[in-house]
């Protein structure tokens, strides 16, 4: 059985990653963020994605350690 573990990233938008993880709606709201199609890093400024994005991996409980940074 393979189990696949998914990392939120900077190409995903707001809309589709709290279908997902709805645990997250409250990040984005904290953060200021719409719930837009738009992507990630299309609107937000890169200092602030870094947070942003730590913050929602570890609300849903993935982690960046098994992932290769732009891949």
């Amino acid at each position: 059985m393979e189990v696949f573990s998914m990392v939120i990233q900077s190409n995903m938008s707001p809309k589709a990653i709290v279908e997902v993880w709805k645990e997250t709606a409250t990040i984005f709201t904290k953060f200021n963020i719409p719930l837009t199609d738009k992507t990630l890093e299309s609107f937000i400024d890169s200092n602030i994605l870094h947070n942003l994005l730590t913050k929602l991996n570890v609300a849903v409980g993935s982690s960046t350690a098994t992932c290769v940074e732009g891949g």
